[in-house]
């Protein structure tokens, strides 16, 4: 039983925790985007407002479900896809340093999605 709740406490912070950084990423993002400027890399050759809302989708919307824990999952792929794409594609030619913050997201957000939102969550509801 203390297992148990060790366990759901500690998918607790690994939820939360990364999901209201990333949201520092997002938010400044979604505000440009409501000010009028659509400008941003577009490192998949979309176009830069696709790229714009896609990241915004994954660096705002699916981590406040994430901290809910409301389809936590399929919530944390967006952002793996992002964190990948901002890693391998757009700092391709960085240094570590540069990736470092890009991967350490990638690597929360994929045991997020591994391991599930446990007890505390909207989705154990």
């Amino acid at each position: 039983m203390k297992n148990t709740l060790q366990s759901d406490i500690g998918k607790l912070i690994l939820r939360v925790f990364p999901s209201m950084f990333m949201l520092t990423h997002g938010i400044p993002k979604l505000q440009k985007t409501l000010n009028g400027d659509f400008s941003f890399g577009n490192p998949l050759g979309i176009g830069e407002a696709p790229s714009l809302f896609l990241a915004i989708i994954a660096e705002v919307v699916c981590p406040i479900l994430i901290i809910v824990g409301y389809r936590t999952r399929w919530a944390s792929i967006p952002v793996i896809i992002t964190m990948s794409v901002a890693a391998f594609i757009v700092h391709q030619t960085d240094g570590f340093k540069r990736k470092e913050m890009a991967l350490v997201y990638l690597v929360c957000f994929l045991a997020i999605a591994l391991i599930g939102p446990g007890k505390f969550s909207l989705d154990r509801k």
